[in-house]
């Protein structure tokens, strides 16, 4: 009989995994909270990890690359004045750059009309069975069902439902990093600079850095440090940002920004967490993705883990058909040491976006000078 997996989240994870299972002989059913698919989205950059996994997925070649031909980054001081820096989306090896809504557009293709999707749906209820579970749904007229799966999957962000209703509440496995973030698509190019051109306004504790795309509006990065996140995540992030952001406003570049996102509905805004837990499955239940890790987007490794994990587990269930608590005993072993590594270094990768003193501010600017004369000697060597 062909197993069932109920897949929660519309997400990168969760098309990963439903596009990984199908190819096993799965039969995936996804539900996602929101009426529609999204679209959109952030500036990603997909490092040799993630290219690998949406090969494997059977997406890359059908991906839209945004990478600008002719890159530069910027570092812009409080009275306008710039120096060149070391490019921010190249650390050791050249990424793919795109939006979060390319990644999921390639997905999508990859598994419409090949799965079940239901929209305006969510769980409420999972009552974890040896051999299944069972799921109680609530769709957007409020209608009640229930039905019963081989397997779970919680895929729906670091606020889960799948993970409060299983595992618990947010503050048991929330990491905070003490930062907030909000990411949106500029309107229109940044005045004084080219078509290519990234650039960053840094200060202690608040930063704004804008990601070049071709084709594409830039996408704006706002960071800020606050002792409470949680409280902050509740705030409107426009006179917040304003407020925040006032006096590093020299040269315009922020009030135009922020006069963008008042024009948008398209922008996230959230306290920036890891999600740290000791076990990712629970019976038939398993957490993918932000819903199990969140790299955060300090890590630039959140989109491609959402892939590797989908891959990932369509594998280790193929390797143990029989035999799911084992397959997701295969799963966590082969995807925590790739978590391990990355959310190591969370802490240490939020400096370079959110300096928490001027030491740290000084010496992220000394180190994009190093990293930009090593680049340009490397590159003379080459040639």
């Amino acid at each position: 009989m062909t197993q069932r997996a109920l897949i929660v989240g519309l997400g990168i994870g969760g098309m990963s995994a439903a596009i990984a299972l199908k190819r096993h002989g799965w039969t995936p059913v996804i539900i996602e909270r929101a009426p529609e698919r999204r679209k959109g989205g952030y500036f990603i950059g997909l490092r040799d990890e993630g290219k690998n996994a949406a090969a494997a997925l059977g997406v890359l070649d059908v991906m839209e690359k945004r990478t600008p031909e002719h890159i530069q980054f910027w570092d812009v001081r409080k009275d306008g004045t710039r120096r060149r820096i070391a490019d921010l989306t190249q650390e050791t090896n050249a990424p793919i750059a795109l939006l979060r809504g390319d990644i999921e557009e390639a997905l999508w293709h990859g598994l419409e009309d090949k799965i079940e999707v239901r929209f305006g749906t969510v769980p409420v209820v999972i009552v974890n069975g040896v051999t299944q579970a069972k799921v109680t749904f609530r769709n957007d007229d409020g209608q009640e069902t229930t039905e019963t799966y081989d397997l779970v999957i919680g895929a729906d962000g670091v606020r889960s439902t799948v993970r409060k209703l299983v595992f618990g509440p947010d503050k048991a496995f929330f990491h905070s990093i003490g930062t907030m973030l909000c990411a949106f698509p500029l309107a229109r190019p940044v005045i004084g600079f080219k078509a290519g051109d990234g650039l960053m306004v840094a200060d202690v504790k608040r930063t704004l850095t804008v990601f070049p795309l071709e084709d594409r509006p830039s996408t704006a990065l706002f960071s800020y440090r606050t002792k409470n996140p949680e409280k902050a995540s509740k705030q409107n992030p426009l006179p917040t940002l304003r407020r925040i952001f006032a006096d590093l406003d020299g040269d315009g570049i922020i009030s135009r920004a922020l006069e963008d996102l008042a024009s948008t509905d398209d922008f996230l805004f959230d306290s920036v967490q890891m999600v740290k837990m000791p076990r990712w499955s629970q019976g038939r239940v398993l957490l993918l993705g932000d819903s199990a890790w969140c790299l955060t987007l300090y890590s630039g490794m959140g989109a491609s883990a959402g892939m590797i994990g989908g891959q990932v587990l369509g594998e280790a269930l193929a390797a143990c058909p029989h035999d799911i608590a084992a397959a997701l005993e295969t799963f966590e072993a082969r995807m925590r040491p790739f978590i391990r590594k990355h959310q190591r270094f969370i802490a240490l990768r939020s400096q370079l976006f959110v300096p928490s003193n001027r030491a740290a501010l000084w010496g992220r600017r000394v180190l994009w000078q190093i990293l930009l004369r090593s680049r340009k000697y490397l590159s003379r060597k080459s040639t």
